[in-house]
């Protein structure tokens, strides 16, 4: 076996089994480490594509940035144990058939589509290109962007402050 098919199969189970830790845990905290698994294998997956540039972004701000919000906003919940959140209008049944019925789908879709095969290119990196251009033509915009993540965060300390009573 090669050993990047080695290191796809790893980073496909380990999206795989994040992703349904996400949907099948009952404790909020360990959905939101089933997500990490899951977000890690999808950046391991760019870095196989050679979209090195994508992969570190995926790594920056989905882990770096929406999950440790989701875990910040988990810690300051105090009693989210004693909350029941499960959707039990369908049920565990009514999940395994549309589970079924999409797997079925896939698995069709995937078995008797033309797939071609290409030659793969050699690996070039994209981000030298990318970063003259976010320090260049399309420097304005990327700032505005950093000011208005700057605002959601101090948004996000003064909400999540408590207030000191005397």
């Amino acid at each position: 076996m090669q050993t990047q098919f080695v290191i796809f199969i790893f980073l496909a189970l380990a999206t795989l089994v994040g992703a349904a830790s996400v949907a099948l845990s009952r404790n909020i905290f360990w959905s939101a480490m089933g997500l990490l698994s899951s977000l890690v294998g999808v950046g391991g997956m760019y870095v196989l594509l050679s979209a090195d540039f994508i992969a570190i972004t995926q790594v920056l701000v989905y882990i770096g940035g929406v999950l440790v919000l989701i875990i910040f906003a988990v810690m300051l919940t105090s009693h989210i144990q004693d909350i029941n959140v499960s959707n039990r209008s369908m049920g565990l049944a009514g999940g395994f058939l549309v589970f079924w019925v999409v797997a079925t789908l896939l698995c069709f879709v995937a078995l008797w589509t033309p797939w071609k095969i290409t030659v793969v290119p050699p690996v070039e990196g994209t981000t030298a290109a990318i970063g003259n251009g976010l320090l260049g033509k399309w420097l304005l915009p990327f700032e505005i962007a950093s000011v208005v993540l700057v605002a959601t965060m101090v948004g996000a300390i003064v909400v999540a402050r408590k207030e000191v009573k005397e």
